[in-house]
């Protein structure tokens, strides 16, 4: 008879298995090698007219805009979003953090959001900025409500905001990768959501640093005009 784990017990055995995953370049761009070694099948993926796909650079905002999709999805349900882990239940937005804060390198942060943005009349996209979102959450969980075209009401927006506030989602293990084995994310190295705020980008770059990433964002950047805002 085969042995029944519960989820817990199946991660941590899993987790015992498992070794960190080494970086395979991919049209120049550095990719774990589990995506590295899928990409033909990626690249010939092709959507469902109803697929919806979130895409961001590396923490811009990526479960954040996860959660608010899948309560709004749901109604509010907060049991319903506590399914399963994030990556396992969420669907694929475009949302966008200025550098200097998404520091992970998965290819360049520009080809990243200027690809995005020049087909933006094009296609059917809703542009997210994790600035507006913390300004002002609500209005943005009612674009993205209006983008997904649902309806919800207003007590469940405000159940919304609260749910995915920093706070409750740093506590909720469906969301902050707490269930990941420490192969693939060792949170005693740091915590997957380590401070929700804007521009702490402030408290470790020197002058010097910050005039050299404001003279290449403004070479790299002077072909498009995209509102970013890096301070609210």
């Amino acid at each position: 008879m085969s042995e029944e784990l519960s989820y817990s017990d199946s991660i941590k055995k899993a987790s015992a298995l498992l070794t960190r995953f080494p970086l395979i370049p991919v049209r120049g761009v550095p990719l774990m090698s589990h995506i590295a070694e899928n990409f033909d099948s990626i690249w010939a993926f092709r959507p469902d007219p109803s697929d919806l796909l979130i895409a961001t650079y590396p923490k811009a905002g990526t479960t954040w805009t996860q959660e608010i999709v899948d309560l709004l999805l749901h109604n509010g349900d907060a049991d319903a979003c506590k399914r399963a882990p994030t990556p396992v239940r969420s669907p694929f937005l475009e949302i966008y953090g200025p550098p200097p804060i998404p520091s992970v390198s998965w290819g360049s942060w520009y080809d990243h959001v200027k690809g995005y943005w020049r087909e933006k009349d094009n296609k059917n996209i809703l542009y997210l900025f994790y600035e507006d979102m913390k300004e002002n959450p609500r209005r943005e969980v009612e674009r993205i409500m209006r983008y997904l075209d649902v309806s919800v009401s207003d007590e469940v927006i405000s159940k919304i905001v609260e749910l995915t506030s920093f706070e409750k989602m740093k506590d909720n293990p469906m969301a902050n990768y707490s269930c990941i084995p420490a192969p693939v994310f060792d949170h005693s190295k740091s915590s997957f959501m380590r401070k929700g705020k804007v521009g702490d980008w402030k408290n470790h770059f020197t002058p010097q640093q910050q005039k050299m990433f404001e003279d290449d964002y403004k070479e790299q950047m002077k072909d498009v005009d995209i509102p970013f805002r890096n301070l609210i």
